[in-house]
């Protein structure tokens, strides 16, 4: 798969690096060409380095890793991401105390009516960047989970085997709108994680238990709640 990686900072290089070791062809773009390059020099694996009008055009999956910029100040036309995906792993700036506002409309729903050709993915906002760095097989001892949401099956599928090929469980997380929820928990991760001060670093991991075998203690009983 070629994918293009806009904006080459810490979650850019380290995604784009993984998935360039698992054999995909990776392009990392940047502010200027020179940066690109020095990343894919970095990186090595077979990839390349340009701008990120360069990485836009490149890739058929891209990660965009811009906050809240719209793309238009990021590439030269956004007409080059027609039809792609375009994986948004980003969180909102953390405010004074993590006293965030409630979220109204989410980052990636944002993104979505700039670039409205687009097929928009939330993704990858769940987690520190240092966590890329531990071995697949650890992360895939401990189920990671890396929650997907889009209003395109498909591309959630798409996205879905990216994040299990690095050593990630993926949750189907439906529909884009539930992007809010997304990012709600990824404040929610860096609170425990710089706020409350953990050590490590804190994910969440989805395990699906079995029935419990009994009901001693009288099963749900009938209520107003779901």
């Amino acid at each position: 798969m070629k994918i293009g990686i806009i904006g080459s900072g810490n979650m850019g290089r380290s995604l784009g690096l993984l998935w360039a070791e698992q054999g995909h062809e990776v392009f990392f773009g940047g502010r200027t060409a020179e940066k690109g390059q020095s990343v894919a020099a970095l990186a090595q694996q077979g990839t390349q380095g340009g701008t990120n009008d360069e990485a836009a055009a490149f890739g058929d999956v891209l990660l965009y890793s811009a906050r809240g910029v719209d793309p238009a100040e990021v590439l030269k036309s956004i007409a080059v991401l027609k039809g792609k995906i375009l994986i948004d792993p980003n969180n909102w700036a953390i405010p004074e105390g993590f006293a965030y506002e409630p979220i109204a409309i989410s980052l990636a729903e944002t993104l979505a009516k700039q670039v409205p050709e687009v097929i928009v993915v939330k993704a990858f906002n769940t987690m520190a960047q240092e966590v890329f760095e531990i071995p697949k097989a650890e992360l895939q001892k401990q189920q990671v989970s890396v929650f997907v949401a889009s209003d395109h099956a498909t591309a959630r599928q798409t996205v879905m085997q990216l994040a299990a090929e690095i050593g990630f469980n993926p949750i189907d997380s439906g529909v884009l709108r539930n992007a809010r929820m997304l990012e709600g928990l990824g404040d929610f991760i860096r609170f425990i994680i710089i706020g409350q001060q953990q050590g490590g670093y804190a994910t969440i991991s989805v395990n699906v238990l079995p029935e419990a075998q009994s009901s001693r203690l009288g099963g749900r009983q009938a209520s107003n709640l779901l």
